[in-house]
This record gives structure tokens, C-alpha cells and sequence, in this order.
């Protein structure tokens, strides 16, 4: 019943905008920190920006300054502003739901939509 499905995805010039959303369901969405990950072709899954439940926020070095998270819990949805897009940037973004328990971390994936960013 855990559902995290992403949209927003596509086809981007450099330097353009992209609005990512992750709309969750089948858990408490606000006990959850939410992070967007992202995986390039023959690359590792990496973290690219996180938000935890007081909204605290974390990004990875290359997106500081151009990317944005945020959350909704009225909504149950997190997004990702990505602004000033380069082709690095392209890659299969994923949407994360965490709870933290003492020592267990637990996790839930969404499928991930593709962004591309080319000319």
C-alpha cells in the first residue's frame, strides 16, 4: 500500500527549469524524511537533495544554488525545483520516503522519472 510515484520528468534545454513532484500514500507522510536521489547511466544512485520532517533541508554540492526541495504535508507530496539545468544533470530521479527509528532506518522508493537535459 505504500505508494511514492513521481512526475515531472522530461526533456530540458541547458539552463532550463524542471518541477519534480512525489505524491505519496499508505503511510504517516509527515513522520517521514523525504529525499530525491538521482542515477546517471553507469553511474552510482546519488543523493541529490533531502528534507527532513522540520524541514531542514540538504543538498549535494553540484545542485547548491540551482535545485530547491520542499514539502507538502497537507498534500503528502515532496517536489524538486531544478533550475539552471545541465546535462549532468541528466539521469533517472528517484523519490524516498525514510523513517528513522533508533538504530533501523526504513525506506520506501518510488520508480523514478527521467529527466534529460540536452541541446
Amino acid at each position: 500500500q505504500v505508494q511514492l510515484v513521481e512526475s515531472g520528468g522530461g526533456l530540458v534545454q541547458p539552463g532550463g527549469s524542471l518541477r519534480l513532484s512525489c505524491a505519496a500514500s499508505g503511510f504517516t507522510f509527515s513522520d517521514y524524511a523525504m529525499s530525491w536521489y538521482r542515477q546517471a547511466p553507469g553511474s552510482e544512485r546519488e543523493l541529490v537533495a533531502g528534507i527532513d520532517r522540520g524541514g531542514n533541508k540538504i543538498y549535494t554540492d553540484s545542485v547548491k544554488g540551482r535545485f530547491t526541495i520542499s514539502r507538502d504535508n497537507a498534500k503528502n507530496t515532496v517536489y524538486l525545483q531544478m533550475n539552471s539545468l545541465k546535462p549532468e544533470d541528466t539521469g533517472v530521479y528517484y523519490c524516498k520516503a525514510v523513517l528513522r527509528v533508533m538504530a533501523t532506518t526504513y525506506e520506501n522508493w518510488g520508480q523514478g522519472t527521467q529527466v534529460t537535459v540536452s541541446s
